[in-house]
């Protein structure tokens, strides 16, 4: 099948790299154009162009998707299919271009969590199993006919960026399927239950601040949901820290952002309001990640001492 393909980040990346190892033919890759990143606000290319480009592939730019210019490259390239990943709302004047249909691949088991973050959410609301579904694009988001699923366990203490990689690796392998089936006339759709759909929004990082008058569970599946960015953060100290791994442990509460172990050897526990969690690797505000165990030695966390839900102007100790 000769197709194109629609993409920006990691996700799309990994996706393509077991497209073009497959027997498909990827005439070319639609991508977003190239931005300022970093300090330095360098113009920067998107992962699916570099991978592109080491490939030999026609790369697409747009800034606008319903140019003409643009629609009418699509056109002269031949392609039967499109195939979407992490990437802009198609207008209809895209989608409805590839006599084999326009597909998406998306992070959950449609219609449970539709929008911008179907992983961040699923870990977020304590999901013990999520999935990747393919369906054929429509005119309203995510509501198309389903084409494939496929189910993914949930670790108990799995962190969005472990979980991202493994549903990005058996995403390719399913949009593989998918077109296989597609190519052989060999498929079949059912339509998305409206009633069971969940929504799953963008992600803003002022949602990760922690509220510690919340349950362990609540917690500890906040700082998954968002490790490692944006991350889940607290202040200790009056500076800023984010939790990137946590567990719950089954001691009893105490009061709410309390520390209630610190030991250089087996690390931090704070205490919220039903059950405490234990902090398995933090980040300070200006340092690299470390193990709870090292934070307490190199930043002398002292039992008692309290996370809090603003930062403390009164105290100036760098953390």
């Amino acid at each position: 099948m000769r197709l194109i393909f629609f993409g920006t980040p990691d996700f799309a990346l990994r996706c393509l790299r077991k497209i073009l190892s497959s027997k498909h033919e990827v005439a070319a890759v639609v991508t977003a154009p190239d931005r300022p990143r970093g300090r330095g606000r360098k113009l920067a290319q998107p992962d699916v162009k570099k991978l592109a480009l080491e490939h030999g592939l026609e790369v697409l730019q747009p800034d606008r998707l319903k140019d003409p210019a643009f629609l009418e490259r699509l056109d002269s390239l031949n392609a039967s299919f499109y195939c979407v990943v992490a990437f802009r709302i198609l207008p209809e004047e895209v989608f409805s271009r590839p006599p084999d249909g326009c597909v998406n691949l998306h992070a959950s088991l449609l219609p449970q969590y539709r929008g911008a973050a179907p992983i961040n959410w699923a870990l977020i609301n304590g999901e013990s199993e999520t999935g990747l579904t393919t369906f054929f694009i429509g005119k309203k988001v995510d509501t198309g006919d389903v084409l494939l699923q496929g189910k993914i366990a949930i670790g108990p203490d799995e962190i969005y960026g472990d979980l991202y990689g493994r549903m990005a690796e058996a995403g390719g392998d399913l949009l593989i399927k998918t077109m296989d089936l597609i190519e052989s006339n060999n498929y079949s759709v059912v339509g998305q239950d409206h009633t069971k759909a969940s929504p799953a929004p963008k992600i803003h990082p002022e949602l990760g601040l922690i509220d510690w008058d919340k349950s362990a569970s609540e917690i500890h599946n906040l700082a998954r949901g968002l490790s490692p960015k944006p991350g889940a953060f607290s202040f200790l100290n009056g500076k800023r820290v984010t939790l990137i791994r946590t567990s719950r442990t089954e001691t009893p509460a105490n009061e709410p952002g309390m520390v209630t172990r610190a030991d250089p050897k087996t690390g931090i526990t704070v205490s919220c309001r039903e059950g405490e969690i234990e902090i398995l690797e933090i980040k300070p505000e200006s340092g690299k990640a470390l193990s709870g165990a090292d934070f307490v030695k190199g930043y002398r966390l002292k039992l008692g001492d309290r996370f809090e839900n603003r930062a403390d102007l009164t105290n100036t100790e760098e953390i």
